[in-house]
């Protein structure tokens, strides 16, 4: 039996995906978290196979949440199901640890087979996704979030959602001092001079999720 591990911060979208595995052979969803800190406490204490994570969620987020997972339990695999589908995401949670990728908007056939595949030691990609990459590659195309390091992204993705620098450096457990530092860096390298302007060229090139900046907000 895959014991199965779903994080997501909103409740539709849980509900929906552990209906759909829970109707498949040799699948199990043992627990169900809505950050990407529940996910890392959870995998600490208890045995799972598959972590499916949201990239977009209070907190931390998927991306840091992988890249620990796969550092503490390298034998827990993540797949990623988000609404994100162009660089830099899939290539940045690919290379924190992530064994597939596939989208909001798949088949629910292909929720099962990411599952059985990335537990059997493949990795699985949505094809649209793995053709983004692929053209991405043969293009050279870039945005400017692409010549962010990971550090970088995980505290730009904390600005964007609106955390203080104090808040930031509490969950991402980084003294004030550094993430100011990693502050200042970005709008360097983005060429951009306050938050507000961080967050509107996160929004233009599909790094920050507008609907889920709207929940927050209600």
């Amino acid at each position: 039996m895959i014991r199965v591990l779903l994080v997501d911060d909103h409740q539709l979208i849980r509900t929906g995906t552990k209906r759909i595995l829970d109707d498949a052979v040799g699948i199990e969803v043992i627990a169900e978290a809505t950050s990407g800190e529940e996910a890392i406490d959870f995998v600490r204490k208890n045995e799972v196979d598959v972590v499916i994570m949201d990239v977009d969620m209070p907190g931390i987020g998927g991306l840091e949440a992988t890249t620990k997972i796969s550092s503490i339990q390298p034998g827990t695999k993540v797949i990623i199901l988000t609404v994100h589908t162009d660089d830099p995401f899939p290539s940045r949670l690919l290379n924190a640890g992530a064994s597939g990728y596939i989208t909001k908007n798949c088949a629910s056939d292909e929720i099962i087979a990411s599952v059985k595949t990335v537990f059997s030691g493949k990795k699985h990609i949505s094809p649209d996704i793995a053709q983004s990459l692929a053209l991405s590659m043969l293009d050279g195309d870039e945005t400017p979030f692409s010549k962010l390091s990971q550090r970088e992204m995980q505290v730009m993705m904390m600005i964007t959602q609106g955390y203080s620098i104090q808040e930031t450096s509490e969950k991402l457990h980084l003294s004030p001092k550094t993430v100011s530092t990693y502050r200042y860096r970005l709008y360097e390298k983005l060429k951009v001079e306050n938050d507000v302007a961080l967050t509107h060229l996160a929004i233009r090139y599909g790094v920050v999720d507008t609907n889920m900046r709207d929940q927050e907000n209600l």
